[in-house]
């Protein structure tokens, strides 16, 4: 009666055997993994660490740090400037190169080719910096965010300045490493319940991916299932369409409970994408921006993200960095830029940017608003560009008015929300309806398809408001 046991265990063992070899393996590789990011999240933490004490010292003697960041600028200079190559003086630079728009930078008046942009090699430290700090910021607010699996990235692009191979995959990010497919990423997100931060390249680009969800979330379930029969994941499709099925709002959290923090990067005319994330997709969410970016790089940091979103330290390193006074009611340019330390709370200043490469000071269009400051450095809020005006009949409306004027009216209709919107001057008249010089105005909304006459007079009420002539309102974009 013992033979048949003895039998049958004999057949076992080898299984057996093979099953704690294979849990033997399992537990070595999750040991090897959790060193990985131990060392990873180490090396990541003592950089980071250097960084700030430097961000400490140059924000603490902005006068000099700035003196030494035009010396980078005019010693890396790739055309001849002798006179100033040796000279770090303030009005001396000035007066030997006019500022110029960003419209003019790209070719010289002697009619040359088109100047080369400054090199990552030398916006390399500054987006290195950004991308440090902000990683070390946002691990002190959110410190679970940055656990094995716990991030996903569902964009090809990044919201990190300077991303990091090396640490970035040893710190466990949802996803294949390199891929290029914005469905994989997408999908490998979809797969994990547990994360924590979801990354964008920028608020827009999430928007996208957010409305394309709503689209193919049934073909996005299957491939789900589809991918891998077991149990698991059979049951997260069916999370998955449970949770379109409600709608829009609060749909991030329905699909990852333990979500905290959306990370993009600011790129400027991100607001309205922001804040129609967290009025429906995101709602209840905290959004993170490690930097403000702008063509010359990056512009400036954000080191606390527990701030309202979009306040940043404008750092006084490279790249080279001076503020034009904004005028009220005009676009002319003051009779000189002011260096960081010259600011003054509640001013308004558009950003002029010193190209290495080209040794052009530029008039980036970008306007932001002093609200703080950080040591000697300001604080900042971008407010709009001032190449986007509009103007029928000299009125020369600003699009920070004008957005404003249009989110009155859209607050004002029952359920709706604002995505995305243009508007065109339209200066055809037509004698025989009476129409006057006026503006036409397309949006994107989400709540509200079409607009009624009522809907409609409340566009030119608020036009009115701010001193507009005559408003068109289009209908608006279904979504």
């Amino acid at each position: 009666m013992l033979l048949w046991p003895l039998l049958l265990l004999l057949l076992l063992l080898p299984t057996l055997a093979l099953l704690r070899q294979q849990r033997s393996q399992d537990a070595r590789l999750s040991w090897l993994a959790g060193l990985q990011h131990r060392v990873a999240w180490g090396a990541l933490v003592w950089a980071a660490t250097w960084q700030r004490r430097r961000l400490e010292q140059s924000t603490l003697h902005v006068h000099q740090s700035q003196q030494q960041a035009l010396r980078w600028c005019l010693q890396g200079a790739q055309r001849p400037h002798c006179s100033l190559r040796r000279s770090t003086d303030i009005s001396t630079f000035r007066n030997h190169l006019p500022l110029t728009k960003a419209s003019q930078t790209q070719q010289e008046d002697s009619g040359e080719q088109p100047l080369p942009p400054t090199s990552n090699q030398d916006l390399g430290e500054a987006s290195l910096q950004a991308t440090l700090l902000g990683l070390a910021a946002l691990n002190k607010a959110y410190p679970e965010v940055l656990a094995q699996g716990r991030t996903a990235r569902v964009t090809l692009t990044s919201p990190w300045p300077r991303p990091l191979p090396w640490p970035g995959n040893t710190l466990g990010q949802v996803g294949t490493p390199g891929t290029k497919d914005p469905r994989a990423l997408l999908l490998d997100a979809l797969r994990s319940p547990g994360l924590r931060a979801l990354e964008a390249g920028t608020a827009v680009e999430l928007l996208d991916v957010f409305l394309g969800l709503e689209t193919d979330g049934e073909e996005l379930a299957g491939a789900i299932a589809a991918g891998n029969p077991g149990a698991p994941l059979r049951e997260r499709a069916a999370e998955l369409r449970e949770a379109l099925e409600q709608g829009p709002r609060g749909l991030a959290l329905r699909l990852w409970p333990k979500l905290q923090v959306v990370v993009t990067l600011d790129a400027g005319g991100q607001a309205e994408a922001v804040a129609a994330l967290g009025a429906l997709w995101c709602q209840g969410l905290a959004f993170f921006s490690p930097a403000y970016a702008a063509s010359g790089g990056v512009l400036g940091l954000n080191l606390q993200p527990e701030q309202p979103h979009g306040l940043y330290l404008l750092p006084p390193g490279a790249p080279f960095i001076e503020l034009l006074p904004v005028k009220e009611g005009t676009q002319e340019e003051a009779a000189s830029t002011l260096l960081l330390a010259e600011a003054q709370q509640g001013k308004e200043y558009e950003l002029v940017l010193t190209d290495r490469a080209s040794l052009t000071r530029c008039r980036l269009g970008d306007v932001v608003r002093v609200v703080g400051a950080y040591n000697q450095c300001p604080v900042v809020r971008f407010i709009c560009r001032l190449d986007q005006t509009l103007s029928v009949r000299g009125e020369d409306i600003g699009e920070d008015l004008f957005s404003e004027a249009l989110g009155r009216a859209v607050g004002q209709w029952a359920g709706a929300k604002l995505l995305d919107h243009g508007c065109v001057e339209s200066s055809i008249l037509d004698s025989s309806a009476g129409s006057a010089p006026h503006y036409e105005v397309f949006v994107a909304l989400r709540g509200l398809r079409n607009l009624s006459e009522e809907n409609r007079d409340k566009i030119l009420a608020s036009g009115s408001a701010l001193g507009k002539r005559e408003w068109t309102p289009a209908q608006p974009f279904p979504h």
